[in-house]
């Protein structure tokens, strides 16, 4: 008798088309709030397609969102999907001191528990800003009541990247702490992220869905997925003046990116990060309960 395949997490970066670390030097901070929003008529759609498919993730909501939108909080928790934090603005950790990034994430996660009515344990950093030289973060996250991070790529990349790391979940902070990095495949040398975002609109279908599969079969382990509101928007509006490798990152394939949705939530059995991965109860948060 065959092992069932383990069950995957479906995640969800709740922010802004304009909010990208890519459109930085476009769309500054201080433009926001002239900025027309379509994260929320996004991320209703996000629920609609969970909800055909019986689906229950996690949703990295960045504070400016919430206090924004915070409607979309509520929904979001309503609709029984994990309510977790992207950070309050998109600022990345490698931009950060740790006095910052601790009022970062404690503002985010005060807020959102705020509006939710639950409790907050997962992190995802920006642009996976976590990386050797600062997994100070990892304490300061444990200290603020955190159980758990999704923010270390183990991959070499132009803006990010950890590629030391292991590519599987590990206990940091004195084991007060869970990080569960980027899911990655090696190939030729290298790990390869297979995880979501632009890469999963990169690859053909049929390769994002044997890595995931070779994940859960050969390596024994579930994976997660992640991706964001705008990539099931190719109407957004189009930011000017950005290079070409940014505009291919951003862009391409947003017309595929519904479709090719719609069959991995069919082809893999999902759930929630604090669920798939356990974190959401437990020591780690007992601790972290302390901590707060």
């Amino acid at each position: 008798m065959s092992t069932p395949a383990p069950r995957n997490a479906m995640t969800v970066d709740v922010e802004d088309y304009f909010q990208v670390s890519a459109f930085e030097a476009h769309v500054p901070r201080e433009s926001w709030e002239r900025t027309a929003t379509r994260v929320e008529a996004n991320v209703e759609r996000v629920l609609e397609l969970f909800a055909g498919h019986d689906v229950r993730g996690t949703f990295f909501t960045l504070g400016w969102v919430a206090e924004r939108h915070p409607q979309l909080v509520r929904r979001i928790v309503d609709s029984g999907h994990e309510l977790a934090s992207h950070g309050w603005d998109h600022t990345r950790v490698t931009e950060q001191t740790p006095e910052a990034f601790r009022a970062d994430v404690r503002r985010t996660r005060a807020l959102l528990e705020d509006l939710g009515g639950v409790p907050v344990r997962g992190y995802r950093a920006p642009s996976y800003s976590i990386n050797g030289g600062n997994l100070w973060a990892h304490e300061v996250l444990a200290d603020e009541g955190y159980t758990y991070s999704s923010s270390i790529a183990p991959l070499r990349h132009d803006f990010y990247g950890m590629p030391e790391a292991p590519r599987f979940a590990f206990d940091t902070a004195g084991g007060r702490l869970r990080e569960i990095p980027v899911t990655t495949v090696p190939l030729g040398g290298r790990n390869l992220n297979v995880g979501g975002g632009g890469w999963f609109r990169l690859y053909p279908y049929g390769f994002s869905r044997w890595a995931l599969r070779r994940v859960n079969g050969r390596d024994g382990e579930s994976a997660h997925f992640y991706f964001h509101p705008w990539e099931i928007d190719p109407a957004q509006p189009r930011i000017a003046g950005v290079g070409l490798k940014t505009r291919l990152r951003h862009y391409l394939n947003l017309g595929r990116m519904e479709r090719r949705l719609e069959r991995l939530l069919g082809d893999f059995s999902w759930g929630r990060m604090d669920e798939v991965f356990a974190v959401g109860s437990g020591a780690n948060a007992k601790a972290g309960e302390a901590a707060a």
